[in-house]
């Protein structure tokens, strides 16, 4: 368990790629540059092994959020699958995180879920983007003037 959450917070190197890529729509390809990425990576693996999707994305937000540059904290992912068919949202979040939930129970703090049927995806194949961060850490003073600058 320690190994796993070492792995969590090891940096990532500033010279890599870009940290948010999706996924070809090709499931069984591996970015190369992903070596540094364990959590994204677990992640790619254990969502693509757990529901076959026809599409992954897997969008390391980290950056957006008041953590140390290189983490893999905060994710963002798009799972379109034939195992949805039939399922409510909920259920569909629940086998997302059941799959995920060493990474849950561990060193991902936030995980934002789209989970899409083909023929969803087919008609609709957006994808949401996730808000700025508004801060809310005890030490962030400038809370109150970020929520005022998002009313306006």
């Amino acid at each position: 368990m320690l190994a796993r959450i070492l792995l969590c917070a090891r940096p990532v190197s500033a010279t890599l790629p870009a940290l948010t890529r999706p996924l070809a729509h090709s499931i069984a390809h591996m970015d190369p540059g992903s070596r540094g990425r364990p959590v994204e990576t677990a992640i790619r693996t254990k969502l693509t092994g757990a529901l076959v999707p026809a599409h992954l994305e897997v969008h390391n937000e980290s950056h957006m959020h008041a953590v140390p540059p290189g983490s893999e904290s905060h994710f963002r992912v798009l799972v379109v699958s034939a195992s949805f068919d039939g399922l409510s949202l909920i259920q569909r979040h629940r086998l997302v995180n059941e799959a995920l939930r060493e990474e849950l129970s561990s060193c991902v703090h936030a995980l934002a879920i789209q989970a899409k049927t083909p023929a969803q995806w087919g008609s609709n194949p957006s994808v949401a983007k996730s808000p700025p961060c508004m801060g809310g850490s005890k030490g962030d003073h400038s809370v109150e003037v970020k929520l005022a600058a998002g009313r306006e």
